[in-house]
């Protein structure tokens, strides 16, 4: 149902009731020269903003066999198509010292994985030049997510939830946290999950944190079956997600940022759970 997401409840009730408390006092025993009912307001203000952030709408999902939806509202920075070219390190790797290690995003083995489109553990990807396109690449979708927007995401398509986990930068018990918008902040804190789908294909979602916003909540877990457009966590103030599916599986027709089209100069405005960002490339030949 419509109404507020998970956790702002709670700001939005106490802010209203100290600030309908502060009026009722200043204005029955004693206003302290105004400052108790101008304390009031401010608190029934922040209240107001408490409520339009934590704001969680119902939309209308897309029934169409073989569409992804956007797992965030928010518009489209970029679309590129992309290829694995290291990955997280095993134990076994790291026993025979074939790692490289980044001061801020930690240890990483040169090569990919075997399947690369598994999606079973962090990868490291760089854009494919036209005419070096290969079976296991990737598109990448990127969204930002402004202070403005919903900040609450939802599954691309029905499945199951295979793995998700917490990530942050080397050594960092929290962070880094750069600005959603810039390029650098794919590697902020994030919570990376594997949406395992009902056609058999695997995609990979990243939730980040930006310079203000923190914290993501998940709302599924490992195993979890999800439905297209289902809510499944939460990014709090400005942040941006990640979508990457198998190319060869799937095209696009969203217009981004980088297309630097007049009409879309900061990109298609995209809602969660609504706007179809993907097609299945089998269920269009059909």
């Amino acid at each position: 149902m419509a109404g507020l997401a998970p956790g702002g409840h709670a700001p939005v009730l106490t802010m209203s009731m100290i600030g309908v408390s502060a009026l009722v006092i200043g204005s029955l025993i004693d206003p302290v020269a105004g400052l108790v009912p101008l304390f009031g307001m401010g608190c029934l203000m922040a209240a107001v903003f408490f409520g339009y952030f934590w704001r969680d709408p119902d939309r209308p999902v897309p029934r169409k066999e073989g569409i992804l939806v956007s797992p965030a509202d928010g518009h489209a920075m970029f679309l590129r198509r992309e290829r694995a070219v290291g990955r997280r390190p095993s134990k076994a790797d790291i026993a025979r010292g074939c790692v490289e290690t980044d001061p801020l995003t930690g240890d990483w083995f040169p090569q990919p994985l075997d399947d690369p489109l598994s999606f079973e553990t962090e990868q490291r990807y760089e854009a494919v030049k036209a005419g070096e396109e290969q079976p296991t690449d990737v598109w990448r979708l990127a969204i930002f997510m402004s202070p403005l927007d919903v900040h609450v995401n939802r599954a691309p398509c029905a499945g199951t939830v295979e793995r998700i986990e917490h990530r942050t930068g080397k050594g960092l018990r929290r962070g880094p946290f750069r600005a959603a918008y810039t390029k650098e902040s794919e590697h902020n804190e994030r919570v990376r999950s594997v949406h395992l789908l009902e056609n058999g294909h695997r995609i990979e979602l990243n939730q980040i944190s930006g310079a203000l916003a923190r914290t993501v909540v998940p709302y599924v877990f490992d195993g979890d079956p999800v439905r297209r457009g289902q809510r499944i966590g939460m990014i709090r103030l400005g942040s941006r997600v990640d979508l990457r599916v198998p190319a060869e599986a799937y095209i696009s027709s969203i217009i981004t940022a980088e297309d630097g089209q007049k009409d879309h100069p900061k990109g298609m405005h995209l809602m969660a759970g609504t706007s179809v960002v993907f097609e299945s490339i089998s269920e269009g030949e059909e």
